[in-house]
């Protein structure tokens, strides 16, 4: 056999050994997934939804740290695997409106799939003092917006007694401000700003003594530094003056002026039988270029403090509603004239259940495509505990007004994107996807539902099977981690400073 044949009998055999060589390496690569890569913790076999980029399908999550590191149609490997067929794998909801900041309503909103709850529809009057309180304590993420009735009530020498956010009725709410009150809250309102607040709350309907010029002059504060205005409108109902679209109007005219990112808190619960024409406001708005967004919760029942302004004298009127319509929380029962007047003119504060509006308003509201949702969470009210639930179990599962992408959506990166004009921070929220924050829920779309009442309001949701705060298991199959506080603090990029 010449030199030249027995080269090319070689190179016959040596091919022959490299494919067998390349195919045996194949194999090994899928009998170990990601050869060379292994994750904290992957998520795997789920149905996984990113509602920026559109992605629904079969995937494996990888989670390093507090970040995803992969999202992969093939198997991932990791320090331990979740087996999530048959499952939802989904970024955390994000609430914009949680009052009830403490230990029990955070666990309820754990098992509701939220990992960052947020108090920006009143604000803290302290913010710095309410960041402080909660770091290292907290199961999921907080944050606050600058309180607008905090610093009116300390411009009035009427300060928020301990850690109270609403106002109760008197000077410091009805009286009109003068000049120096003015630059009094908006200095306030600055120094909150300076500490991390996310936006400005500002609640209307408590302080009826603002004038158009006032809220104006707040509303400034909030375009200086480019940051969300957060406001619960002055009046809800058909009643002129004062109908929930004279109150829209004004706060859109506001935002118009002074360039203010507005967002207008539970237009359900206050526009009431005009929710349709007020979503239309809402729409016409940002059509003309404005930065106007809005959220809206799934019940027909409000609630708020007896002693605040909101049941200043011509409350009936207002509200379209009597005293037979208001519940207390802890016993269910409905006041009379004598009832609600005791607890009215109380020193202490009390909450009310409001009947005032109906399930078909609340239906219009939760499909509109421009609505996110938020729960306006209170203690001793069932949208506290179960209002994702609610919206996965009855518009997606029930109705079907909503799929399950568009209603991920209103949960995560529609609230997300109307943070991000306050913190760099929200561009890694309410996405799942490489580089992401690994906040993230899995739940059983056949199970998830909502279980609390107005009778049993703390009643936990069901469905949530596994959820991640910072690549943290707060929920691992079903159960609460004891003892885990990962959540931190969504602040401004002023508090960043």
């Amino acid at each position: 056999m010449s030199h030249l044949n027995r080269g090319r009998v070689f190179r016959g055999y040596w091919e022959r050994a490299m494919k067998g060589l390349y195919a045996s390496l194949a194999i090994f690569l899928l009998a170990f997934p990601a050869f060379g890569q292994t994750y904290d913790l992957v998520i795997r076999g789920g149905r996984v939804l990113d509602p920026e980029t559109g992605l629904d399908g079969i995937r494996d999550v990888g989670i390093s740290g507090s970040k995803i590191a992969a999202v992969s149609a093939e198997p991932l490997a990791g320090a331990r695997i979740i087996d999530a067929h048959g499952l939802v794998v989904a970024p955390g909801f994000i609430d914009l409106h949680q009052h009830a900041q403490d230990e029990d309503s955070q666990r309820l909103k754990a098992f509701d799939g939220v990992t960052t709850a947020l108090e920006l529809e009143i604000g803290s009057p302290d913010v710095a003092a309410f960041l402080h309180k909660h770091e290292g304590r907290s199961l999921i993420n907080y944050g606050s917006s600058a309180s607008y009735v905090g610093a009116r009530a300390a411009a009035f020498n009427a300060p928020l007694p301990g850690e109270e956010i609403f106002p109760k009725s008197g000077p410091a709410t009805n009286s009109v401000a003068n000049p120096g009150q003015i630059g009094s809250i908006q200095a306030r309102l600055e120094k909150e700003i300076a500490a991390g607040a996310l936006g400005i709350g500002v609640g209307l309907q408590y302080t009826p003594g603002s004038t158009r010029s006032e809220v104006i002059h707040v509303f400034r504060v909030a375009a200086r530094y480019h940051l969300p205005i957060y406001v619960h409108v002055r009046s809800g109902g058909r009643t002129e003056p004062g109908s929930s679209v004279e109150s829209v109007s004004e706060v859109i005219a506001a935002a118009a002026i002074t360039g203010a990112p507005l967002h207008i808190v539970h237009i359900n619960s206050t526009c009431l039988r005009d929710t349709v024409e007020c979503l239309d406001m809402v729409a016409g708005a940002r059509a003309r270029g404005l930065d106007v967004s809005t959220e809206a919760y799934p019940y027909a029942a409000g609630m708020t403090f007896i002693n605040s302004a909101v049941f200043n004298p011509g409350w009936q009127e207002k509200l379209e509603i009597s005293y037979g319509q208001l519940m207390l929380p802890t016993t269910g029962e409905r006041l009379t004239k004598e009832r609600f007047e005791q607890l009215h003119n109380s020193t202490e504060q009390h909450e009310v259940v409001i009947f005032n509006n109906t399930e078909e308003m609340d239906d219009a509201a939760i499909v509109n495509p421009l609505v996110m949702i938020a729960s306006d969470g209170l203690a001793g009210h069932p949208r506290n505990a179960g209002t994702y639930s609610r919206v996965l179990a009855r518009y997606v599962a029930s109705q079907h007004s909503l799929t399950l992408m568009d209603a991920i959506r209103k949960m995560t990166l529609m609230p997300a994107q109307r943070l991000e004009k306050a913190t760099s921070q929200a561009r890694r929220l309410g996405r799942l996807q490489q580089e992401a924050v690994a906040d993230i829920v899995v739940f059983d779309p056949a199970e998830i539902h909502d279980r609390s009442t107005y009778k049993t309001p703390n009643q936990p949701s069901a469905g949530v099977r596994y959820l991640l705060v910072g690549g943290m298991l707060v929920i691992d199959n079903g159960t609460l981690t004891p003892n885990l506080h990962p959540g931190r603090a969504i602040t401004s990029a002023e508090g960043n400073r």
